[in-house]
């Protein structure tokens, strides 16, 4: 029997490979879908998964399970989806502050590198909300301004930690204002919150929805939306270009990222059903009454905003001379 060149083995062998994978590919997805998220739930991030996966499960035929796993700014979540197997059954929820602001803050701690994820979906956008304890003296973001500046020093502002988003939408406010705040850190926006509504700090930013019932029930004022459009669910609270600031624009975003090896045809796969799901109106509703906006973008759009977040935010780090823990 005469036997075959050695080459010939090796291209049938490549072949019947490559068949392989195209199939498995073709059957995406055969099997329940982890979606990690980089906070402890009840977040606007694990709000953002949670709203996403009860939709793209049926949507595709799968579950999809989130998994929180918060902790280290983020790097504990991108690090469990780089080390699974880039096959698609492990995605990441990210969160734009963990992804543009702690890369340009951390010196010390070891952080995952952007080129080791790959973007697929954006899927939330929530401007920051400027927001003070009830009793403070000012009803408007110019007279937040302008009482700063009357009382240097003594006006003091609340975030989740350093070299948080929340420092960093501080910071680009007195930067813009002309002012100085006292920063206050916290160990995530819940302390930081309650204190607040307790009156021991005077002003902080987020996210609307933790603090919507509190907006709602009078407890804390509301001066302005940190982002180009009014929030549906804040209509009466202009925007910081509207009252006058528009270089203060802190937009969260909240977008879907896979290991950078991750096959392109599962990625095409993710990010069409994400698309369809987050362009129905059921969430674009839903989203809308938690203060966000259904926001779709493919993964050239969400790349690009990436590259601009960092390049805009590094002036406002560098300038304010920024660090985390």
């Amino acid at each position: 029997m005469q036997r075959k060149p050695f080459h010939t083995l090796l291209l049938a062998a490549c072949i019947a490979a490559s068949l392989g994978t195209a199939q498995a590919q073709g059957s995406y997805p055969a099997k329940t879908i982890t979606m990690v998220v980089p906070t402890a739930a009840g977040g606007t991030t694990d709000l953002a998964a949670r709203m996403l996966a009860l939709s793209l499960g049926p949507a595709i035929g799968q579950s999809v399970v989130v998994d929180n796993k918060g902790g280290g700014n983020g790097n504990i979540a991108a690090s469990a989806v780089k080390r699974a197997e880039p096959d698609g059954y492990t995605i990441l929820m990210q969160y734009s502050g963990y992804h543009v602001i702690t890369p340009l803050v951390s010196k010390t701690a070891q952080q995952w590198e952007q080129k080791d994820l790959q973007p697929v979906a954006n899927v939330l956008s929530a401007p920051q909300i400027i927001v003070v304890r009830a009793d403070l003296p000012v009803k408007t973001l110019p007279e937040l301004v302008g009482y700063a500046k009357a009382h240097p020093g003594k006006l003091n502002y609340a975030s989740s930690g350093n070299g948080s988003l929340q420092h960093a939408t501080g910071a680009m406010l007195e930067q813009q204002g002309g002012i100085q705040m006292v920063h206050v850190p916290y160990k995530g926006t819940g302390p930081a919150l309650q204190d607040l509504l307790g009156g021991q700090v005077d002003v902080t930013f987020g996210t609307a929805p933790p603090f919507m019932p509190h907006i709602q029930a009078g407890k804390l004022r509301v001066l302005a939306v940190t982002g180009k459009t009014r929030l549906s669910s804040l209509p009466d609270v202009p925007t910081t270009a509207e009252a006058g600031y528009p270089q203060v624009d802190a937009t969260s975003w909240f977008a879907v990222f896979v290991s950078a090896a991750t096959p392109k045809p599962v990625v095409d796969k993710l990010t069409v059903e994400i698309g369809k799901v987050v362009n129905t109106p059921a969430f674009r509703q839903k989203a809308a009454e938690q203060g966000a906006t259904a926001d779709y973008q493919n993964p050239q759009q969400l790349g690009e905003r990436v590259k601009a977040d960092l390049q805009r935010w590094a002036v406002v780090v560098k300038s304010a001379k920024i660090e985390a823990d």
